[in-house]
């Protein structure tokens, strides 16, 4: 009898062991179905909460260690159901997106699956899946980055909040450029896509995003007099283009997301000390803020005319 009960007591520590190692992956949280698989049945999962030991979550899951964001994360998973994963602001964030402060858990589920609904989720029903099967961190199911960032913008509460998110994105390097850009061209449906299109552009494709031009347009559509574009001034090393520039003095670099990276702003800093040494004032708008504030962005470029003298419609 001793050798069995030996056995008995060398398979629970095993079973304990792989349920340990699970939940510490899982920020506490184990899935019944995965307690199963370990040899652990209804009964012992009772015993176990009856102890105190374990917590129910929910009705498919339970917090074997101390509660934790990643295992709310968990819970909600599980609750929504075998076919959904973890997408949208909550893959970003897997993926290594800081600084962004999330209310929901963001999950998909295919559109011909069923799912449930989880207090305190929300879960996209999306055709629009990429073809490969989900990334994983620390066996977290979750959409590749880029196809998790269109969904989250698209179901941003506004294009502010999609365009702060799409930008911090791409510079923390959470999402490639190049990639969001294909996966957002080949979207067969996209929602907001007007809205969307400049925002993506401007981020990714600096070449073809909101330039001189562009403003030139809106200052004339504003019955602003047209600048000058490109004009040179001499800088420290030599050149300096400045955007666009009246001949009263006042200037507009327009800003895109490439001058928020790398050494970018420790250079236009300089450049803009050196032209307002010379008596310029300089104005400097970036171009998500044109696209989503053009009106306040042009009133002040107003004021700053007719503080230098010149006449606006």
């Amino acid at each position: 009898m001793a050798p069995m009960a030996d056995r008995g007591r060398a398979r629970s520590r095993l079973r304990q062991a792989a349920v340990r190692e699970t939940a510490a992956r899982q920020g506490g949280v184990v899935s019944r179905a995965q307690l199963r698989s370990m040899g652990l049945g209804p009964n012992d999962v009772r015993s176990e909460v009856a102890a105190g030991r374990w917590h129910a979550e929910g009705r498919v899951a339970v917090r074997v260690g101390a509660a934790s964001r990643l295992g709310r994360l968990w819970r909600a998973l599980f609750e929504a159901g075998r076919s959904a994963r973890f997408d949208g602001v909550t893959a970003l964030q897997l993926a290594g997106l800081i600084n962004w402060e999330a209310r929901t858990v963001d999950l998909v589920v295919p559109h011909n699956r069923s799912y449930r609904a989880v207090e305190g989720a929300r879960v996209f029903v999306e055709r629009d899946l990429e073809p490969a099967a989900p990334t994983r961190t620390a066996d977290a199911p979750r959409s590749e980055p880029a196809y998790a960032l269109v969904r989250a913008a698209m179901n941003s509460d506004s294009d502010r909040q999609a365009a702060t998110l799409i930008a911090m994105s791409v510079q923390q390097k959470v999402v490639d450029p190049a990639r969001l850009l294909q996966v957002w061209r080949a979207w067969r449906l996209p929602r907001r896509r007007e809205a969307l299109e400049p925002i993506i552009v401007d981020v990714c494709d600096g070449a073809h995003s909101l330039g001189e031009l562009d403003f030139a347009r809106l200052c004339r559509e504003r019955g602003l007099p047209e600048p000058k574009r490109q004009v040179i001034r001499k800088g420290r090393d030599g050149r300096v283009f400045l955007d666009v520039r009246w001949e009263c003095g006042l200037v507009v670099e327009i800003d895109g997301v490439q001058h928020f990276q790398g050494l970018a702003p420790v250079d236009d800093a300089l450049r803009q000390n050196a032209v307002v040494l010379r008596s310029d004032a300089v104005l400097r708008i970036p171009v998500l803020g044109l696209r989503l504030y053009p009106d306040e962005f042009l009133d002040q470029v107003a004021m700053g005319l007719v503080a230098r003298g010149e006449s606006v419609a």
